[in-house]
């Protein structure tokens, strides 16, 4: 990996792009050339300081200078901070050669070329060197293949490396997702992509920002062939293209859309352009859209001109924001999207209304701004996803057993690269070796998975040093995606930069938000002016005076999410908002500073003399924390005691004319959180309920108030229920038999469960969707072990049984039985009765009882499934 963190030298004033007119060049167009000069020319305006466009200075083909320039014409200003040219350079280099290697390169359209292989970044991950790494292991087995052939073929190699397992939100870059075996599908898809692009397929990550019908997100890719974009879902290779486990929700989806890097002028109706990027909708190549014009206008009925316009989905027990539109000089914004709700929120000015859109029936929807901060308003709102209409490719039995083949295949190179990792055995007796905690330090190295070198010479060097519990004092502050893609060098230089007695949380931790951890401490000690860094300590308010005064905020020029490196803001001087919080922790942290970003709020703390200040960037003013109490009763509904935070409920603070949700830990609840009140900053409040029903509908209830310095405001927490009895919805015979891959023997799902209800699953082994639904079984052990009833878990085949890893799902309920589903007979027989299309997509699960009756059912790709079987057998 190439990572610069700072150049030394001056920036040349003038800037010669000129090249033998006879050499090719990269962009033929002359007018898109012309802006591409003037953007790159713009950005070198901006980024003066630092030194960050000599590459320019060496020698370069016409074709690579054109590549280098739209490069850095668009690229985010952490990208141009915090990498070198050097390494942009190679990358394009190797695009270049690789399209003219590859057989499908004369194919691919200018403009395909420059905006879906050229580019490296492609979410927020950490940048590497995948692009030459993989090319030499793909491309021997690609570069004799038809271009569809290659992109399944790439899909297999990357499920040879990568399997889906859920992690934080921070994007792994692709070489560390393929040392830790793993990854969500934001970092799956990050992987596909970078694969593709390294053997010259064109490659774009899809996502959908939130699902309509169910909790969640979800991102796959699209990939460019023989003239057409086909999707399919990355890591989990299929026989054909334009399918995957979520061709069924994806129908559903409300929204989709991709992030184009650069200025692009593609047939795709743009949602957004930013200095970065051109995000698309791509809603129609998944599901029906119909558009939807939103007129903003005042009290007085005028229309609103340059009104923020934000579409919301409900989902994770908010109003989630999937779009964002500003209104024309008539006031109007126009969105299209899936066949379902939407809630609208405009603002301007100080005033902001909101409506329900149903996207299909209303075709223009008056938004008024007739509310303010301060207005107590509490309103209902009935949320309908789109209807399922899923377009599955067919698929021949022998495409599908060879595909299965291969899988296994896949499963069993990997498994061998992950029982490489060390066992708790050998973590236990190298801690007892370094005399480290053991508990600790085996922790640590299991879930540093691919990394454990790295991590277990930190720990031996640390050892050495006399510093062992120090060093898993600060291992205790980062995270598991850390722990698997941090360096040695990096983690040394916090602990050794560090007074040995300065508080671990507040000045040692290297952490400050979920960026990539970097080794800034020793930098900023060398570069930030001793005189300076004098002042700073014994004033930390000159800190933020410092950052307000001196680094210039271009959120325009930073749209894509990917933080800049202390290091490059404080080379650069030029930043974003985001990253100017995070410089100014880390530069506190640096000099022993206690400072921190607070997890719930987002706020910025430094502690000086025992006081807390709440940092102001705009103001440079210190700030004592302004603090109310909220409390909120509860009247339960039924099969409802204790809503939970992200699934029944959330807060969200007023911001500039938006709301800003409070991130509280994931297993925070009702009584945990409001019941007896909990301390909340003064300002003005969202609170948004949710009841989501079976079908993915939700009954929601929104609530604004205000919260008082000193006082207690208490709302009522309003969980809207659904008025109807469970009913019977089908039937399925509890005769049917199944396979006891203990015994060999066929055995009844009545002689497993005995009279009365139970529940019923066929899974996909592997599949992300089957991975969900029991990692939420698992979430409700205790729950599901009170119930006492029995759970019947069902594989397809044998083969599938055997690849089942129950070490994966250590914590799954103790009255659940394991079986195969012989021939498939009980999944035909639920599809049969329930009506599924397509024999029910993976996983398969029901609530019935012996007398052959089917209360619930479920199929697909289903967030919080364990509770919502839980939500049902509660009311039997």
């Amino acid at each position: 990996m190439i990572k610069r963190f700072f150049y030394s030298l001056s920036l040349v004033a003038a800037l010669s792009l000129g090249s033998c007119t006879s050499e090719e060049h990269f962009i033929k167009e002359a007018d898109y050339r012309a802006k591409v000069e003037a953007d790159f020319a713009a950005k070198q305006q901006v980024f003066s300081h630092g030194n960050l466009f000599d590459v320019f200075k060496g020698n370069m083909t016409q074709e690579e200078r054109e590549a280098m320039m739209f490069m850095y014409a668009y690229m985010a200003g952490s990208d141009i901070s915090d990498y070198s040219g050097e390494y942009y350079l190679n990358n394009v280099r190797h695009s270049l050669q690789n399209r003219k290697e590859a057989s499908w390169g004369k194919q691919i359209p200018d403009m395909i070329f420059r905006h879906f292989v050229l580019p490296i970044r492609v979410n927020n991950e950490n940048m590497d060197n995948a692009r030459e790494a993989f090319h030499k292991e793909l491309w021997p087995r690609v570069k004799d293949l038809s271009m569809r052939d290659a992109v399944l073929e790439v899909n297999h190699w990357c499920h040879e490396k990568v399997v889906y397992t859920p992690s934080d939100i921070r994007t792994s870059g692709p070489m560390a997702t393929v040392k830790t075996a793993y990854g969500r599908c934001g970092e799956e898809s990050t992987f596909l992509v970078a694969a593709l692009r390294s053997v010259g397929i064109p490659a774009r990550q899809v996502y959908t920002p939130r699902w309509a019908h169910t909790d969640d997100n979800h991102a796959w890719v699209e990939a460019w062939v023989d003239g057409q974009w086909y999707f399919l879902g990355a890591c989990e290779p299929e026989p054909v293209l334009n399918l995957g486990w979520f061709n069924a929700p994806a129908s559903r989806g409300i929204l989709m859309h991709t992030k184009v890097f650069g200025a692009y002028n593609g047939p795709e109706d743009v949602m957004k352009q930013t200095a970065n990027y051109t995000e698309i909708n791509i809603i129609d190549n998944y599901g029906q859209s119909a558009p939807a014009e939103i007129l903003v206008t005042g009290a007085d009925q005028k229309p609103v001109a340059g009104a923020d316009v934000e579409f919301k989905v409900y989902n994770y027990g908010e109003f989630y924001t999937v779009a964002h539109k500003v209104s024309d000089e008539k006031g109007c914004a126009t969105l299209s999207a899936g066949l379902g709700d939407m809630l609208v929120f405009a603002s301007a000015n100080g005033k902001f209304g909101f409506q329900k859109v149903s996207f299909g029936k209303d075709k223009q929807v008056n938004i008024v701004l007739d509310k303010q901060e301060g207005d107590p308003v509490t309103l209902p709102f009935d949320m309908v996803p789109p209807a399922e209409k899923a377009n599955i490719p067919e698929v021949t039995p022998e495409q599908r057993a060879e595909n299965t083949r291969r899988m296994n295949e896949e499963d069993a190179i990997r498994n061998a690269y992950v029982a490489s990792f060390p066992t708790e055995e050998k973590a236990k007796a190298f801690a007892d070796e370094q005399k480290l905690d053991a508990d600790k330090t085996v922790a640590c190295i299991i879930k540093s998975r691919g990394n454990y070198a790295e991590i277990m010479q930190f720990l031996k060097n640390a050892v050495a040093k006399n510093m062992g519990e120090r060093a898993l004092a600060l291992l205790s502050t980062v995270s598991d995606k850390d722990l698997r893609d941090t360096p040695c060098s990096v983690l040394e230089d916090h602990l050794y930069n560090t007074d040995a007695q300065a508080d671990v949380n507040e000045v040692l931790a290297p952490r400050i938000e979920n960026e990539l951890l970097t080794p800034y401490r020793s930098y900023l000690q060398k570069n930030i002016p001793a005189s300076l860094a004098e002042q700073f300590k014994n004033d930390p308010q000159q800190l933020v005076n410092w950052c307000k005064d001196s680094l210039t905020v271009r959120d325009d020029l930073n749209t894509g999410a990917a933080v800049a490196s202390p290091a490059g803001t404080w080379n650069s001087r030029v930043t974003d908002s985001r990253s100017r919080e995070i410089f100014f922790v880390a530069a506190a942290r640096s000099m022993g500073i206690p400072a921190w970003k607070d997890a719930v709020n987002g706020n910025i703390y430094y502690r000086h003399n025992g006081e807390l200040t709440h940092v102001n960037f705009e103001t440079a003013v210190a700030q004592r924390p302004s603090e109310g109490t909220l409390k909120a009763t509860y009247k339960p509904i039924s099969r409802l005691n204790n809503p939970k935070y992200y699934s029944h409920f959330s807060i969200s603070k007023y911001d500039n004319g938006s709301f800003r949700l409070l991130n509280y830990p994931e297993n925070a609840t009702w009584e945990s959180l409001l019941k007896n009140g909990t301390p909340i900053e003064t300002g003005y409040y969202m609170l948004v309920t949710g009841s989501r029903l079976a079908n993915g509908s939700v009954l929601s209830n929104v609530t604004f108030f205000t919260i008082e310095e000193g006082k207690t405001t208490t709302v009522d927490l309003v969980m809207r229920d659904n008025a109807e009895e469970i009913r019977v919805i089908g039937n399925f015979n509890s005769e049917a038999t199944y396979l006891n891959p203990e015994t060999k023997e066929e055995v009844s799902i009545l002689s497993t469960t005995g009279r009365g209800y139970y529940i019923v699953g066929v899974l996909g082994v592997g599949q992300e969707p089957t991975n969900h639904a029991l990692k939420d079984i698992e979430v409700k052990k205790a729950d599901y072990e009170k119930w006492g009833r029995k759970i019947v878990l069902l594989f397809t085949d044998e083969a599938a049984y055997k690849k089942f890893d129950r070490k994966a799902f250590p914590n799954l309920p103790s009255t659940i039985s394991f079986g195969i589903d012989t021939d498939g007979k009980i999944r035909k027989e639920i599809a049969t009765n329930m009506k599924l299309n397509n024999g029910g997509q993976l996983p398969v699960f029901i609530i019935g009882d012996t007398f052959n009756r089917v209360v619930f059912q479920s199929q697909g790709y289903t967030i919080g499934l364990g509770e919502q079987m839980l939500h049902v057998i509660h009311g039997l």
